[in-house]
């Protein structure tokens, strides 16, 4: 599954992390790579039939949702989590 952080949604970031239930939400486990248009992207493989929350964290200070997640979930924190779905498709 690729994961895909916009230009326009990184507002100028000079790292980006993907953090998630799937790495305990750790804030450095999972970087992304930027390309030389400016979006930050990162491929990872999960178990189909699986859903995880997750959010970018961009130069360890803003979370971003990603716009094009499958759904979203309240957070305990009164913010909405990202969701993507891990079909077999």
């Amino acid at each position: 599954m690729t994961f895909r952080l916009p230009i326009a949604e990184a507002h100028a970031a000079k790292k980006v992390f993907i953090v998630g239930d799937f790495n305990e939400w750790s804030k450095n486990g999972n970087p992304m790579r930027k390309s030389k248009e400016g979006d930050f992207a990162i491929t990872l493989e999960f178990p189909f039939g699986t859903f995880y929350q997750f959010r970018y964290l961009i130069d360890g200070l803003h979370w971003e949702n990603d716009d094009a997640a499958d759904a979203y979930m309240q957070s305990p924190f009164g913010s909405d989590n990202s969701v993507v779905m891990i079909d077999a498709y």
